[in-house]
């Protein structure tokens, strides 16, 4: 545990800063204002212009006292710092993540670590060093009630025999705003960015079984300003493991209804689905039109809870000096997976891995 944290004076609190201002570090940091009460925001970062303004003007981190910074590595060197909540872009994470722990700072990194592997690895091996501090990357549905109740039956009580085939999907309401295809040059490929949460529940359910062979497909429908970086905005992929199982994913930037997130299970002796009809509530319209109900219009309305969850327990684990509650050297599968699959997309080819189930590039 870091030298500067006491569990013997009171209820300590947790000193982080967050990194990266636009929709996902602001939701971060409210949530850690609002839903954590063991943690307290001292600073936040950002290299954006317009979002350090916004910064400095919010009351609430005006009334909270929060440092605001235009330098990262300035702001490592916050007085009483001890942890960092990392959510810029995909391509500074592993970066960003190294300065943190080679300052001895805990640090939570949003998914996935790097757009290269090698730079992954670069990560998971610096943390290894520093067993002292917590490093975890953030793999928010893994933290979501229903996804955990559907671990518990799959894995602990075989509610569904054995399982062997994970459907999967992440699909975005359709952006009319321009960000997707901005951020699409920094993300790494659509399997990289939009499948990487449903290749971790495949991995988790599935019991970590070793990738053989990954095929996929893919189109676009509504960006075609992606072809520009080997991209599409809606893609299907299958991957093929050892033993006999195997994972099919959809991943979509353009759903016209709003974020439609849905997980089958299938086992021998039966199916677990999870939100296959997505729901904003559980209101239902009835009138000449016939019955419907409305969608949640992106992820955060769908996984807030479970991003208070993953930050609470985050927090848990390093003020009790407690393993985190997911390993950092699990996201290096799922970036593999996810990078085997955005190279089928782009060559047309099976991407296959060794006997270790290391990609063969």
């Amino acid at each position: 545990m870091s030298a500067n944290i006491s569990l013997h004076d009171g209820p300590e609190r947790l000193k982080i800063a967050v990194v990266g201002l636009g929709r996902m570090g602001k939701r971060h940091v409210h949530t850690l204002i609002n839903r954590v009460a063991r943690a307290q925001v001292v600073a936040v970062c950002s290299t954006e212009a317009h979002e350090i303004e916004w910064a400095k003007s919010n009351e609430d981190y005006k009334d909270f006292g929060i440092s605001v910074y235009d330098d990262y590595i300035v702001m490592l060197n916050h007085p009483g710092l001890q942890a960092v909540w990392i959510s810029t872009s995909t391509d500074v994470h592993a970066s960003q993540t190294l300065a943190a722990v080679e300052k001895g700072l805990h640090v939570l990194c949003e998914k996935p670590l790097s757009t290269d592997l090698t730079e992954a690895q670069s990560v998971v091996d610096a943390a290894k060093k520093r067993p002292d501090l917590k490093v975890m990357a953030g793999f928010s549905r893994r933290f979501d009630k229903s996804y955990r109740n559907a671990a518990a039956k799959v894995l602990d009580e075989g509610a569904i025999g054995e399982p062997f085939l994970v459907r999967s999907n992440t699909c975005d309401l359709k952006d009319e705003t321009g960000f997707f295809v901005r951020y699409a040059s920094r993300n790494g490929g659509i399997f990289v960015d939009c499948a990487i949460h449903d290749i971790d529940l495949a991995l988790w359910y599935l019991g970590n079984p070793i990738p053989q062979a990954c095929w996929a497909t893919g189109t676009l429908k509504h960006h075609p300003e992606l072809k520009q970086y080997n991209d599409v905005d809606n893609a299907v992929g299958v991957v093929e493991f050892r033993g006999g199982k195997i994972a099919y994913f959809y991943c979509s930037r353009t759903q016209a209804h709003g974020h439609d997130v849905c997980t089958e299970i299938t086992g021998t002796d039966g199916k677990i689905m999870v939100n296959v009809v997505p729901r904003q509530d559980n209101i239902v319209v009835a009138d000449k039109q016939g019955m419907r109900h409305e969608v949640q219009p992106e992820y955060w309305q769908r996984f807030e809870d479970a991003f208070a969850l993953e930050a609470n327990e985050f927090v848990e684990a390093v003020l009790k000096d407690k393993p985190v509650p997911l390993p950092l050297e699990s996201g290096l599968r799922v970036m593999e997976i996810g990078r085997a699959l955005q190279q089928a997309l782009i060559s047309g080819q099976v991407s296959r891995f060794d006997a270790e189930g290391k990609l063969i590039e």
